[in-house]
């Protein structure tokens, strides 16, 4: 494939002033973005449409007004941007593709600022944004692609006060890898984070699971402390942010690590169309699944594969991949979460559960891929169907 837009993320350590500035960047990206929601809103329910133009509008009156002044202390590249990210907020919208959009909250809303070329300066690999004086001190944990130039620069700060500048860029160094004929089933569970169909059990290693006592007793000695905006209370709230900071980092890692494995190895990589959203509601297993990231194993395997011209087959999720033998292709009757083994009455071959699923699974989306059905995920495409949705419309008269 040509070219890819990808972003590379630092961390930075701002000086007092530079931090200082950014707060208060971030606060007046936050109090445009609710003052053109409302006003959006406020239009709909007149049945009016109001365009990212008159917000844009809306933003340069707003400017002149006394009670409002304070937004031409900070650049003004990053009030316009998140005037563009309401816009495709409402496109998303209006196309059944996302809710209406929410008012951002001042402690619970993503910190972040986002500037297009004309609001920064980067020369030798010295960052400088918009009204600040000196450059960002970035760490440089791996270089950027040579004769990289950043398009759009994105400045944030998580729970745990960490800082994050993310260069988006043209990377020319992402190209197809070498064909192969090597083709995976993938089955995800939470006793093994993955099972493929050659018989390899990838273990699931439990980030939440690990830090659960420390994330208890930080969050116990929050719960403690007096609300409000007390130092004290700040502190015991950072301590938790932290924990969950590092078990978010390592999961992360853990997954990016066996994504690029899957899609350097295999040519095909065939999964289960699971809807985890609804799967997270049952309470027993909630919070494994949640640990477990499906969803982000999902989407990190989805675009490294676009990357690198291998294909991702999502079987629909309500294929029997458990309960058909994959020798013979009996269909068992129920099997409950506990059966973990079973043997085949028809042929005598005995199963493991995980394995036999990720076979099956690995048949069908050879069977899709050959009949040539388009295999999209459902959220994103609403309204469509899944491969194998597909193939049974295809043969009904």
């Amino acid at each position: 494939m040509g070219h890819v837009k990808r972003a590379f993320k630092y961390r930075f350590y701002p000086t007092d002033a530079q931090a200082v500035e950014l707060s208060r960047t971030f606060g007046c990206v936050r109090k445009v973005y609710n003052l053109a929601l409302a006003a959006r809103t406020e239009a709909w329910t007149r049945q009016e449409r109001v365009n990212y133009n008159q917000t844009s509008a809306l933003l340069t009156a707003w400017k002149k007004t006394e009670e409002l002044a304070f937004l031409n202390d900070v650049s003004s590249v990053p009030l316009q941007q998140t005037l563009r990210h309401l816009q495709t907020a409402f496109t998303n919208f209006f196309s059944k593709r996302a809710k209406y959009p929410r008012f951002k909250s001042r402690k619970k809303s993503r910190k972040s600022a986002e500037y297009t070329t004309s609001g920064f300066r980067f020369r030798d690999g010295r960052l400088t944004l918009a009204k600040m004086a000196e450059p960002l001190e970035i760490v440089w944990s791996r270089p950027l692609p040579k004769g990289a130039r950043p398009s759009t620069v994105t400045v944030s700060q998580d729970s745990a006060g960490r800082w994050f500048v993310s260069l988006l860029c043209d990377d020319l160094t992402v190209k197809s890898l070498p064909a192969t004929d090597a083709a995976v089933g993938v089955d995800v569970g939470l006793n093994h984070l993955l099972t493929l169909s050659t018989g390899e059990k990838i273990a699931n290693p439990r980030h939440e699971r690990t830090n659960r006592a420390r994330l208890a007793k930080a969050q116990r000695t929050l719960a403690r402390k007096a609300r409000g905006d007390g130092a004290n209370r700040r502190k015991a709230r950072l301590k938790v942010a932290k924990i969950h900071a590092r078990i978010a980092d390592r999961r992360r890692d853990g997954l990016h690590k066996l994504t690029t494995r899957l899609v350097r190895e295999n040519q095909t990589i065939v999964i289960e169309d699971l809807t985890v959203r609804n799967m997270v509601k049952n309470r027993n297993l909630a919070r494994a699944i949640s640990d477990a990231a499906w969803a982000e194993f999902r989407s990190l395997l989805e675009y490294k594969a676009q990357w690198y011209g291998r294909e991702v087959i999502a079987v629909d999720r309500f294929f029997p991949s458990s309960q058909l033998c994959s020798v013979c292709g009996t269909l068992q009757g129920k099997m409950p979460l506990h059966v973990r083994t079973w043997t085949c009455a028809t042929c005598g071959t005995a199963h493991d559960r995980d394995v036999n699923a990720a076979r099956n699974l690995l048949a069908a989306g050879r069977a899709v891929s050959a009949c040539g059905a388009g295999v999209r995920p459902q959220r994103r495409t609403p309204g469509g169907q899944s491969a194998m949705k597909q193939e049974a419309s295809r043969r009904e008269p």
